[in-house]
């Protein structure tokens, strides 16, 4: 399988992503309606309803199951990129299931639930974490980038903004910094343990365009200045 990325570099414009499948190879596209050109045999695409979990997970009822040889283009809103990824059954990481765009055969997945807490404060219930050999594509705002955690010294990450961390993390929902800073920023996972945290770097881009095309300086006073004026005043 290969997938082809392409991007002309203009944040107003969208990012295509051609696969190529081989015969014997299957992708499973968890997006169907973002694919926009298809050549192959008409067998070679077979929607399908998703499992209860795949539903609940990922709030969508229909899967396209891609099988070659084949190749396809699907086109992703601006704002939006795709971040393939090579699994070799090694990999401990937890996905939030909302971002995964594709998989390939030979890919499973297993659910880890989520504290009550956190599930109260993030809106989330599970994680997913995949197993076996194969490619992933996750679908991101902006930017991919990656830290790599410590034992002792915590790395603190904007809670909406991570996309996958390891299972062997120690996580624990706060704020950092002065009274100031920790009144109006948005929850952080303060985050210890070994291995590489991945979080998007575009999630914010909406909210900085708010506030300085939009926002009077009123909003904008009492956004910064009351306690946490950044989550409750939007």
């Amino acid at each position: 399988m290969n997938v082809d990325i392409q991007d002309d570099g203009d944040s107003g414009s969208g990012q295509a992503v051609a696969f190529t499948i081989a015969a014997n190879e299957q992708v499973h596209v968890l997006h169907p309606q973002q694919i926009i050109a298809y050549q192959g045999p008409s067998a070679g695409r077979a929607d399908r309803l998703m499992d209860v979990k795949g539903m609940y997970r990922k709030r969508k009822l229909i899967r396209a199951d891609m099988s070659g040889p084949c190749q396809f283009v699907a086109a992703l809103p601006p704002g939006y990129r795709v971040k393939t990824m090579w699994l070799d059954g090694k990999s401990d990481l937890l996905y939030d299931f909302k971002h995964l765009f594709y998989y390939s055969k030979g890919i499973s997945m297993q659910t880890r639930v989520l504290s009550m807490k956190n599930m109260f404060i993030t809106r989330d219930m599970i994680k997913v974490k995949f197993s076996g050999k194969g490619n992933i594509g996750i679908l991101t705002e902006g930017t991919v980038c990656e830290a790599e955690l410590h034992p002792s010294d915590p790395l603190y990450v904007d809670a909406g903004s991570i996309i996958a961390y390891p299972e062997n993390a120690k996580l624990e929902l706060t704020v950092y910094g002065n009274h100031l800073a920790s009144q109006h920023m948005s929850y952080h996972w303060k985050m210890t343990g070994h291995g590489p945290v991945l979080f998007q770097a575009g999630r914010q881009n909406r909210r900085f365009e708010r506030e300085n095309n939009e926002d009077g300086i009123v909003k904008r006073f009492l956004r910064e200045a009351l306690p946490f004026g950044g989550v409750f005043i939007k």
